[in-house]
C-alpha cells in the first residue's frame, strides 16, 4: 500500500497548475446517460474516482474514452443496455448515485445500489429520492439497492424545496428535469459553482434552465437532448488547498486558473489570517504577509461560504498560527477525524461534537499518521511541509480519489515530497 513521504521545513516557490473539478467532473459524467448524441469534457481532471465513474457508465453501455493523458473524456450513451448500478462499484464512490436521476429520465426505470465514499458522516440520499418522487417516480428500497420508475414511463415537471441545501440532491434532480415533461422549480436549490457547470452543460445540450447560482432553479424539460463539448471548471477545493501551501511553509506560489469568485468566503479567511491573496493575469499569488499566520475562527456553510471541503486544510494552518481558533463543522457531523493525527504530530487541538479549539504551536513534529478521509489525507502532508522532521502519511489511496499528482505539483515548488510502495 502506497505512502506519502514528506520531509519538513523550507519555503514553497513557483507554480502549481489547478485541474478541472473533481466533484464537477463527476456530475457532469453521468449527463452522457441524458442523451444518444457524443458528450465531451476537457479539462478533466485525472483522479480515481474518475475512473470510477468511467467503469460505472461502462457498465451501464456507455462509451467512455480518455484522450490526451486523460483530460479529455469522450462519451457516448447511444446503446445503454443496462439500468442496474451494482453495488461492488457504487460502493466506492457517493457520487454514484448520480445515474439515478437521469437514467430515470431517459428510460423512465433504474435499479441503482446505495453509494459508499468517505466515512464524514450519515450523508444520506433521502432528498435525491424525494425530489424524483415528486417528479412522479416510484421508488423502493430492496436489498440495498433504490428500484426506480417514471409513473406513465416519463417524469413530470414539479415544484420541489429541498429541506436543506443538498449539492448531490440538486444535482440528481437537476439532471432528471431536463427530460421530464412540463417545468421543474427546485427551491432552496444549491448555489455551488459546481452547479452552475453543470447547467451551463446541459444547456450546451439543449436544456432550457434558468437561475442557476441562486437558491431558485427552473427547467423546462424538452423531448431529447443533443451532444456537446464542455471545459469543466477550475477545482476550488485543488486551488484552495495549494493556496493554503505556501501560507503554512512560507514562500510564494502562484497557482495556475485560478478564480477569486470560486473561493471568496476562503480568501476573506485568509485575509484575516495574514495571508495575501492577488489576481494575476494566470490565476491568483498566495504569500504570507507578515511571517506567522494569526488565529481565526471559521464556520463551514454551504456556497457561498467556507467549503467544508477545505476545513481541514484549514486546521493544519491554524497549527500554528499566533493565537486559537474555533472551528465550527455546519455540514457534516463526523468530520474531524483528521485532529487526532494532526495531534500526533503536536498540534493543539480540542474536540467536542462540531466544534474544534485550535491553539496555535511553534512548530509542528514529524510523526507516523493516517489519513482518514480525502481532505484530511492532504491536510497531513499541508501539515507535514511544515513540521520538523520526517512524516509518513498512510493510506493515501484516499489522496488519489481528489488530487492528482500531488508530489510533482508540490515538489517542483521545492517541497521533499515522495511516494513510498510498502
Amino acid at each position: 500500500m502506497d505512502s506519502i513521504l514528506v520531509r519538513g521545513g523550507g519555503e514553497l516557490n513557483g507554480v502549481i497548475p489547478i485541474a478541472g473539478a473533481k466533484n464537477a467532473c463527476l456530475t457532469l459524467m453521468p449527463a452522457t446517460l441524458l442523451s444518444e448524441e457524443p458528450l465531451t469534457l476537457t479539462n478533466a481532471p485525472r483522479l480515481s474516482d474518475i475512473r470510477t465513474m468511467t467503469e460505472l457508465l461502462g457498465s451501464l453501455g456507455a462509451e467512455v474514452a480518455s484522450l490526451q493523458g486523460g483530460q479529455v473524456l469522450a462519451m457516448s450513451s447511444h446503446n445503454i443496455h443496462n439500468h442496474t448500478a451494482d453495488y461492488d462499484i457504487v460502493r466506492k464512490m457517493r457520487a454514484s448515485i448520480l445515474v439515478l436521476g437521469p437514467m430515470l429520465a431517459r428510460d423512465g426505470h433504474a435499479i441503482v445500489s446505495l453509494p459508499g465514499g468517505c466515512a464524514i458522516g450519515a450523508r444520506p440520499v433521502d432528498m435525491h429520492l424525494q425530489a424524483l418522487e415528486a417528479m412522479g417516480a416510484d421508488l423502493e428500497l430492496r436489498d440495498g439497492y433504490v428500484h426506480a420508475k417514471a409513473r406513465g414511463g416519463r417524469l413530470t415537471g414539479a415544484q420541489f424545496e429541498f429541506s436543506v441545501v443538498s449539492v448531490g440532491a440538486t444535482e440528481n434532480a437537476l439532471l432528471a428535469a431536463t427530460l421530464a415533461r412540463g417545468t421543474t422549480v427546485l427551491k432552496n436549490a444549491a448555489r455551488e459553482p459546481e452547479i452552475v457547470d453543470l447547467a451551463q452543460c446541459l444547456r450546451r445540450m439543449g436544456a432550457q434552465i434558468e437561475g442557476e447560482g441562486t437558491s431558485t432553479i427552473t427547467i423546462q424539460g424538452v423531448d431529447r437532448l443533443g451532444g456537446a463539448t464542455h471545459p469543466v471548471v477550475t477545482d476550488r477545493i485543488e486551488l484552495g488547498t495549494y493556496m493554503l501551501a505556501p501560507a503554512i511553509c512560507g514562500g510564494e506560489v502562484e497557482c495556475l486558473g485560478g478564480r477569486m469568485d470560486l473561493v471568496g468566503a476562503f480568501c476573506e479567511k485568509l485575509d484575516e489570517a495574514g495571508v495575501s491573496v492577488e489576481e494575476t493575469e494566470r490565476g491568483l499569488k498566495v504569500k504570507r504577509k507578515n511571517g506567522r499566520v494569526d488565529a481565526v475562527n471559521v464556520t463551514t456553510e454551504p456556497f457561498p461560504g467556507f467549503p467544508t471541503d477545505l476545513q481541514a486544510q484549514m486546521m493544519a494552518l491554524l497549527c500554528t498560527a499566533n493565537g486559537t481558533s474555533v472551528l465550527e463543522e455546519r455540514i457534516f457531523e463526523n468530520r474531524f477525524m483528521h485532529a487526532p493525527e494532526l495531534i500526533r504530530m503536536g498540534a493543539q487541538i480540542e474536540v467536542q461534537g462540531g466544534h474544534a479549539t485550535v491553539t496555535g504551536v511553534d512548530k509542528l513534529k514529524g510523526a507516523r499518521v493516517m489519513a482518514t478521509d480525502l481532505r484530511a489525507s492532504v491536510s497531513l502532508i499541508l501539515a507535514a511541509m511544515a513540521a520538523e522532521g520526517e512524516t509518513v502519511v498512510s493510506r493515501v489511496y484516499h489522496l488519489d480519489r481528489g488530487y492528482e499528482r500531488v508530489e510533482e505539483k508540490l515538489g517542483a515548488c521545492g517541497a521533499h515530497i515522495e511516494r513510498i510502495t510498502t
